[in-house]
């Protein structure tokens, strides 16, 4: 390590380690050729550290406990002062334009991030300083925003459901996971990521596994995940064709007490399903697909009998289901067929007294070799963010009435 030390007070706090380069007081040491450098100023003789990246697992290792000095990704720079213990870190960011993306209208994703993590963002410019909040939220929205940063170079919309998502991976999962590749979803009309760890895991299982649960509360993308990973495999030719069912539970068996035909008698129950296609495909296609069957969307009633080869079969509100239902289900998987299952434990609507098929066929299966089993929790909850906290506080209040039932009396 060189360096240009000037004063009394020298670099106690940092220790000489290989692409490390640093500068105290006014002079400023100029790091390797690599946009991808980082500064971290403290207090003292403010001495400045420039890193390269070659020298960051290095400093990783020694300064543990100052990770917002290690440098995120993407062409930015990240600058660290401190007063005391704490530490300012300054990101620059080299293109006006995709910082401006970055930023939000009015700041407002930077709003955004502020209020999640409980961190200052000084914007100046194309200059951002993080201030307040501990340590660890500083870092993570150091190395948000420069996920965002290149998302924007890569001309994806850096929407509020982007920052959402965002924000979502790099608090759940250490930033290295974070930043790793992710599968996507590409189907005509937009490009599907993973907003979560719990949809990561998620898309990973769809990927490998022939049949898969996706289990957890509303509002996680079981859903449209397994929608979207259906449209994937037929555009791509891996499949023939999609089927979508849904257990009518609210009309019971009586469906000839609704008007209509057997189609408008069965599409309020399906209709979220709808929802889900018509966001990945043009309404014009979807019909035709639907017309010519490579769609199609029917009542868990309809599957009895039949052995679904060569198709993705999604079944959605699975936690409806009885256990014979569920049974019958699962043996229609035919050849060259992938199976996805998703429904929620907590909003069972079956009569009192019949267990759920979705529990049953889970605590038999998931060891099953082929099976894969993906729980969801509140933290990977895509809506809106209070439906997160209603998730939270109506599994404590139900938590609560167990202990209480639970009380002798």
């Amino acid at each position: 390590m060189k360096g240009l030390v000037h004063g009394e007070n020298t670099l106690r706090h940092f220790y000489a380690m290989p692409g490390l380069e640093y500068a105290v007081g006014s002079q400023t040491a100029r790091p390797e050729r690599d946009h991808r450098a980082v500064s971290g100023v403290r207090s003292g003789q403010y001495p400045t550290a420039m890193m390269t990246t070659k020298g960051m697992n290095s400093l990783h290792k020694h300064l543990q406990t100052r990770r917002a000095e290690t440098a995120p990704a993407g062409r930015h720079r990240a600058e660290g002062a401190a007063t005391g213990s704490d530490i300012d870190i300054t990101l620059s960011f080299e293109d006006n334009h995709l910082a401006g993306l970055v930023f939000g209208e009015h700041d407002r994703n930077l709003t955004l991030i502020e209020h999640r993590m409980g961190v200052d963002i000084l914007a100046r410019g194309n200059h951002l300083t993080l201030r307040g909040g501990t340590a660890r939220d500083r870092a993570i929205v150091r190395d948000v925003l420069g996920e965002l940063y290149e998302r924007a170079e890569k001309g994806h919309d850096i929407d509020t459901a982007e920052v959402e998502g965002v924000l979502r991976l790099f608090t759940a999962l250490p930033a290295e996971q974070a930043k790793a590749p992710a599968r996507e979803i590409r189907t005509r009309r937009k490009v599907i990521r993973p907003r979560s760890a719990g949809q990561r895991r998620y898309l990973e299982a769809l990927e490998k596994n022939e049949l898969v649960f996706g289990i957890g509360p509303a509002g996680t993308g079981k859903t449209y995940l397994a929608v979207a990973h259906g449209v994937g495999l037929l555009l791509a030719g891996e499949v023939e064709r999609i089927i979508l069912s849904r257990p009518a539970v609210e009309a019971g068996e009586q469906l000839g007490f609704l008007p209509g035909d057997m189609k408008e008698k069965v599409d309020p129950y399906l209709r979220p399903l709808y929802d889900a296609l018509h966001d990945m495909l043009t309404p014009q296609r979807a019909s035709r697909m639907m017309a010519e069957g490579a769609i199609e969307i029917a009542p868990l009633a309809f599957m009895r009998g039949r052995t679904l080869s060569h198709a993705c079969v999604i079944l959605d509100e699975a936690q409806n289901t009885t256990a014979m239902q569920m049974k019958m289900f699962l043996t229609r998987l035919g050849e060259g067929a992938r199976m996805v299952i998703t429904g929620d434990l907590s909003q069972i609507d079956l009569p009192a007294g019949v267990a759920s098929g979705l529990k049953h066929a889970v605590d038999i299966l998931e060891d099953v070799e082929g099976v894969r089993v993906v729980r969801f929790d509140e933290t990977d909850i895509v809506r809106h963010p209070l439906v997160g906290r209603i998730v939270e506080a109506y599994d404590a209040h139900e938590a609560e009435e167990a202990r209480k039932e639970a009380r002798p009396s």
